[in-house]
């Protein structure tokens, strides 16, 4: 009876793990088949694909131009350094200050709507709607909803705050919501039979049961803004997108990687400080500095 049961379960073993395997073989197959009818034959266009990249990159690319970090010559730096009037500067503060305000207003505004999406806590009335409000605002990417303050309001910061915070509500509201119907029933009904309606569970409970992870949402939204600040500026939003489609304009290439270069380090150097900011709220039996970067935000013990 043994020597059966050991052979049953090694054979649901077996199952659960070719079924994984089966899957990822469908995957792959379906993947490439709808590449190749995307293709559609036309494989030509890949073919010199290598050597034009290859030439592209050294001779308009690299090496970059970082000129971007000098002054502006209009108009004129009355700052101490340089580089505080230059393209590279003014472009990535601006950026960082759009990220900044649309994350924050983008959080606030969203959580009340995801609480009120989330259907543990409400009826699929009312959480339907604010569901599909949420899908509507995510629907449009961060650019068209650019390109749409642009035309609203003109040119500048003000468009790229209004689309970054539009998109900042639509994706992090889903995030929230799917995290607040994740929480143990026991809470909350706990919560209830204490007599507290839907706003105070929303404060008293969920808020604190989500907060690890509504600071995880709001560090990753500000990198990702921060990210697409690149392109929404692009349409005239303001930020560093602004510069770089300027020097694409005047197919000025080496100055665009520059940008790039500069955005990238930004970027990092914002992972690097989530991580820290991370750890600190997030019990470090759950959270793990990546040993890369450890001696960064470790003390010596």
């Amino acid at each position: 009876m043994s020597e059966e049961k050991t052979f049953y379960v090694e054979l649901m073993k077996f199952y659960r793990r070719s079924k994984y395997i089966l899957f990822a073989i469908i995957t792959i197959f379906l993947t490439w088949f709808i590449f190749v009818d995307l293709v559609d034959g036309d494989w030509g266009s890949l073919e010199n694909s290598l050597e034009n990249l290859s030439v592209f990159f050294h001779e308009s690319l690299w090496p970059p131009n970082w000129k971007v970090l000098e002054a502006q010559s209009y108009p004129v730096c009355e700052r101490n350094w340089e580089i505080l009037c230059s393209t590279g500067y003014i472009g990535i503060i601006e950026t960082l200050k759009i990220a900044f305000v649309a994350t924050g207003f983008g959080f606030v505004l969203s959580l009340p709507i995801a609480v009120l999406a989330s259907r543990n806590l409400y009826r699929d009335e009312i959480a339907i709607p604010f569901r599909l409000l949420l899908s509507a605002m995510r629907t449009l990417p961060s650019i068209i909803w650019a390109i749409l303050f642009v035309i609203i309001i003109g040119f500048g910061p003000i468009a790229g705050v209004l689309a970054m915070t539009f998109y900042t509500i639509g994706y992090l509201g889903k995030l929230q919501y799917e995290a607040i119907e994740g929480l143990s029933k026991e809470p909350l009904e706990a919560a209830r039979a204490m007599g507290l309606n839907n706003s105070e569970i929303a404060l008293r409970v969920i808020i604190p049961e989500c907060a690890n992870n509504l600071i995880s949402q709001i560090l990753f939204m500000f990198e990702y803004n921060v990210r697409h600040g690149s392109v929404i500026g692009i349409v005239g939003a303001g930020g560093i997108g602004y510069y770089i489609s300027t020097y694409l304009k005047f197919l000025q290439y080496d100055k665009v990687i520059a940008l790039l270069i500069i955005l990238f380090i930004v970027v990092v150097i914002i992972d690097l400080l989530s991580i820290k900011a991370r750890s600190y709220f997030i019990d470090d039996s759950t959270f793990k500095t990546p040993y890369l970067f450890g001696n960064l935000f470790r003390g010596k013990k």
